[in-house]
């Protein structure tokens, strides 16, 4: 049997605490990749939307709502990613990103929608496709916010945070004259965090486009319609500060987030947290297609199946089910394009698909919880032969937890429905396994989810 990694980890010195900020700050650049954002973009929005909330002197307990908000603003954004590719017949991330790039007008939207929509498809699709979005814009609009918007409010308050948090996030895209989406709310009707959390997304977003006058210009044209004028104003008063704009480009503006006031004051997470947190970011990842609703939870319940049989402890295990649960965050970095592809992808599609294990490492190593649990997600499409992705790691190589997970992993890809096949008898996802058993997958670990599937099936029928 092959080292554990965990033992290995566990001869380290791992801390015994997190602070909240942190961990969210760093999960949340696995947020900028459902919407196509440069990275970093929802800790920029959190150095410009608390320095707007520290120029109107909100109270403290109001500038944490507001921190976590716009850290967390983007919870929901890949539940509407399969919906989008499907009316739009486009790139689910690119659309997403360039669609905030326009200026806010109906005739901007109007321009972009003919530009976008259905560019790889045939003609008739492409016309049945702009037909539909033409006759029924509005509806398609506001169903798609109000799903990304409820399942963000959703997430947050199964991550514990407080209804204020679960507000802003709900009300992201309403608009100071009543012209936002889900529920038409303006004015004082829109929590205050939300209005400034939707003001720090459009200056993030035309300041990298396009700089510093550009972002000043998109967020004054929208005072008095998307935007409060107040919120505008206490903008221009806090960009005039000598470090704002250049702190957006340090390397160490993620430092300076995490010593803002509501950073500082942020709670250690404790372990039973830290699984909520884990949990909580699966779900957004599985939200993603329809082809892998419940896929981490079930990847997660074969993984802790296997190592039970094989005799890991319980603090062993606690740590592999986050392994598990995580494994698949570099999916948020992949267009639903591919991923609900009914055939075979083509080479560009597939090197996208081999490149989601480093994305999850990289997001897991910069989250000091979750970093020691970063290699194992990368990990999980190696095979024993050393001829998996996507360092073609073979025999020892790859650890005894990577193992375990690539036989869960399968196994559920096997036997649950794809886009390309419906899904498979359990029997005939265990033979495939038994093909491959010592080239591919650990012969062991497939042994033990056998005998797991076995005491599961006896237990349910007694």
């Amino acid at each position: 049997m092959s080292k554990s990694l965990y033992l290995t980890q566990a001869e380290g010195n791992r801390p015994q605490s997190f602070k909240l900020a942190e961990l969210l700050g760093a999960l949340s650049y696995a947020l900028d990749l459902t919407e196509g954002q440069p990275a970093g973009h929802c800790i920029r929005c959190c150095w410009i939307g608390t320095r707007i909330g520290e120029a109107l002197n909100l109270p403290d307990d109001v500038l944490k709502d507001l921190f976590y908000t716009l850290l967390l603003k983007d919870l929901g954004c890949s539940s509407n990613a399969a919906r989008i590719c499907e009316l739009y017949l486009a790139d689910d991330i690119a659309f997403k990103r360039d669609f905030k790039t326009i200026d806010g007008s109906l005739s901007s939207a109007l321009r972009f929608v003919f530009a976008k929509t259905g560019l790889e498809s045939g003609l008739s699709e492409r016309i049945r496709a702009i037909v539909n979005i033409l006759q029924n814009g509005g509806e398609i609009s506001r169903n798609l916010i109000e799903t990304r918007c409820h399942r963000g409010a959703d997430i947050a308050a199964r991550m514990r945070f407080s209804q204020a948090v679960q507000d802003g996030i709900l009300s992201l895209d309403e608009h100071w004259d009543g012209s936002g989406k889900p529920e038409g709310l303006k004015a004082g009707e829109i929590p205050m965090i939300s209005g400034i959390a939707l003001l720090a997304q459009v200056i993030d977003i035309f300041h990298n486009e396009s700089g510093v006058a550009a972002a000043l210009r998109e967020a004054e044209a929208r005072a008095g319609d998307w935007f409060d004028p107040a919120l505008v104003e206490a903008f221009v008063a806090a960009q005039a500060a000598p470090d704002f704009w250049p702190s957006l480009a340090e390397p160490d503006l993620e430092a300076k987030v995490f010593a803002m006031q509501p950073a500082r004051a942020s709670e250690p997470v404790d372990e039973d947290y830290l699984d909520d947190i884990a949990a909580a970011f699966a779900e957004v990842v599985d939200a993603k297609s329809p082809f892998t609703a419940d896929h981490s939870n079930r990847v997660t319940l074969y993984t802790d199946m296997i190592a039970e049989e094989l005799g890991l402890d319980e603090a062993h295990r606690r740590w592999l089910r986050r392994a598990a649960l995580l494994h698949d965050l570099g999916k948020l970095g992949v267009s639903n394009q591919v991923l609900d592809k009914p055939g075979k992808p083509d080479e560009e599609e597939w090197q996208s698909i081999r490149r989601h294990p480093v994305l999850s490492e990289a997001i897991l190593a910069r989250v000091e919880a979750f970093n020691d649990i970063a290699p194992i997600a990368a990990a999980h499409h190696e095979r024993l032969d050393g001829k998996g992705y996507p360092y073609g790691l073979a025999g020892d190589e790859i650890c005894l937890e990577a193992r375990i997970l690539t036989v869960a992993d399968v196994f559920d890809a096997l036997s649950a429905d794809r886009p390309y096949r419906a899904a498979m008898p359990i029997s005939k996802a265990l033979s495939i396994l038994d093909e491959d058993a010592g080239h591919a997958f650990d012969p062991a670990c497939i042994e033990a989810l056998k005998a797991g599937l076995a005491r599961l099936n006896a237990s349910v029928a007694a």
